[in-house]
This record gives structure tokens, sequence and C-alpha cells, in this order.
């Protein structure tokens, strides 16, 4: 079977010849119909994968922080060679997979050879993966909409922690993938949604699905406008779903909010952000 992976070392993603993997236990093995493309995720894979050793460690502080912590615990020669050893592993992109089942482990309940099936296996022709992490697909529902499923739940469970009413008003900050999709839940919630991203086509695209979408630009100032549109009181949410080292989104977010309004991370951002905004407010 043919699967897309990547080395962490040096970016480079192949298209390799693998074996088919047996049913394990708890496990369904999966004949791959459609594989979503997740953007933002698989490309900031790819971007952190050609980045040089001090890119990579600024990216990931935290794992510099073990590194040194192993290097004192274990030495310099072999915390290098685990840390080479690690980035050598290539890894499978992709997590949003559509297939039939064609292989039912031991332990598994509910579902049968040939049900067409989700999941969040990578880019491969057959997949092996827990049940839990499947979902039988609905006869009225293409194999091309189930595979959105998996990143909408992402979408959906930035939503479920900002628990929306209906009547209510939420920026959505990024209008890539998920932030559309957010988009389009929060409005099928009954809320009012304003958009804001970069591209002028994703804005486009966000306004065909009912947001008040902007373009932002160096003379825009999404905070007045957000306060513009509510009559000065401010969005009762804000949902980041942008990828962007930046840290305009998270530091305008409690500006746009009305007092104890909602701020939702769900993309990844700079978080140098400042207390007073969020403590003031009760954000």
């Amino acid at each position: 079977m043919k699967q897309i992976l990547q080395n962490l070392k040096n970016g480079d993603v192949t298209l390799e010849e693998l074996p088919v993997p047996l049913p394990q236990n708890g496990c369904l093995l999966i004949q791959s119909t459609n594989s979503l493309v997740s953007l933002g995720t698989e490309k900031m894979l790819l971007q952190f994968g050609k980045a040089g050793w001090i890119n990579k460690a600024r990216q990931q502080p935290d794992k510099v922080k073990q590194v040194l912590n192993k290097i004192k615990t274990d030495g310099l020669v072999s915390t290098v060679n685990t840390v080479m050893n690690k980035l050598d592993q290539p890894i499978p992109l992709g997590y949003s997979n559509v297939g039939v089942v064609i292989g039912v482990g031991k332990g598994v309940n509910g579902f049968e050879i040939g049900d067409r099936v989700l999941s969040n296996g990578p880019h491969s022709e057959v997949i092996s993966i827990p049940e839990n992490l499947c979902a039988k697909i609905p006869d009225n529902v293409s194999n091309e909409t189930a595979a959105f499923t998996v990143v909408s739940a992402i979408g959906l469970q930035g939503i479920r922690l900002a628990n929306p009413t209906i009547g209510e008003c939420f920026v959505v900050t990024g209008l890539g993938l998920i932030g559309i999709l957010t988009v389009q839940m929060l409005r099928a919630n009954g809320c009012r949604v304003i958009g804001f991203d970069y591209s002028e086509s994703k804005v486009n695209l966000a306004k065909e699905y009912g947001a008040d979408a902007y373009v932002i630009s160096d003379d825009f100032d999404p905070v007045a406008q957000v306060l513009a549109l509510t009559n000065g009181l401010g969005a009762d949410g804000v949902i980041i779903t942008a990828s962007t080292p930046s840290n305009d989104p998270i530091s305008q977010a409690p500006q746009m909010c009305r007092k104890r309004g909602r701020v939702i991370l769900v993309g990844v951002i700079g978080l140098e952000l400042s207390r007073a905004d969020f403590y003031e407010k009760e954000i």
C-alpha cells in the first residue's frame, strides 16, 4: 500500500510503499476512498520540517526545556543521539479519512466488513485505527462530505467551549478551513458572526455563509469594526482559528469582547498577552 510520510529533520515528504497492516485488537482495517488535506496543520508541519535547528527550537520552547533536562540526566551525547533518532522517524500526514471497513479486530463491536466509515486516519491506502476513532457514515451523506467531519469536530469543540446561545454575536478570527466551518456552525446555532482574515477570497466565502466578514489590512482596525457593529458593547465571544506567530489575535480578542465575554483559542498563534485586558473585563 502507499502512504504519505514526512521527515521532520529536513521536511521531505515522500510517497512510500509499505506493508498492509493487519487488523489489531480493538481496531478497524479501512480501505481509504477519501482523505482530506488539513491545509493549516499540514502546512505548519512542512514549515517546521524545513526550518533550521534554531527556528525549530524557537517554535517548540517546551521541547527545548525537555532536551536541556535530558542533558542534565543522560549527558550530551546520549541526548543528541535521541533527538536525531526522533527526528529521523518519519511521521504520517493527514487525520481526516473516509473509507470502507475490510477487517475487524477482536473486541470491536458495532462495525462490520463493508461499512462506510470516517476516522482520523492518515493519508494512506489502508489504515488500522482504534474503533473509538471511527464512526459510521449515514447513507444520505457522501464520502466527500464525510471527510470534513474530523476538522469540523475541531471547530465544534471550540464552539462548545464558548457555549453560545441564540442571538449572541461571535467573532471568528482566521477564516481558513476550520474558521469557515466554525462560521457555518455558529450561524446554524442562531448566532451573528463577524469574521476577519487577510485573504479576500476567504472573506468572500465567509460572507456567502452569512458572516459580516472583513479583510485585515494595515489601515483597518478590527477592534473598532467590532465595536461599531455592536453599538460599542463588544461581541459576546471570540473564537480564534488563525495560524500565525503574531500576537495580534490574542491581544485584540479581549478588546473586541463585552464584559465577561469568552475567548476560545483553537488555532496556533503568538501568546504574549496583556493580563489587564482579560482581568478588567473578566474575560
